[in-house]
């Protein structure tokens, strides 16, 4: 295996489905296609007025976005009622 084609890893916390650190790719720093930015960003106007309306995201094929692989699930913390709140009603 080349050195270039090595993957290029990172430690993320993720919120969905449930919180966990995963272990996800990144984009190659090199890519001549998206100067490691993982895709291209395209600024679009609005038909009608020709202002800024967005952007969309096309992604570079130099990484998976989708590719992770799950290391350790967090606990899930669950909010609670601050002392002396009841949300009961009043009657």
């Amino acid at each position: 295996m080349r050195l270039g084609t090595l993957p290029r890893l990172r430690i993320q916390r993720t919120h969905w489905p449930r919180p966990a650190l995963v272990l996800t790719d990144t984009p190659r720093p090199n890519c001549p296609q998206c100067d490691g930015d993982g895709g291209t960003g395209r600024d679009y106007g609005d038909p009608e007025t020709g202002e800024y309306a967005g952007t969309d995201w096309e992604p570079c094929t130099c990484w998976d976005e989708t590719r992770r692989w799950v290391l350790l699930p967090l606990p899930r913390w669950h909010r609670r009622t601050p002392p002396g709140y009841s949300n009961e009603p009043p009657f």
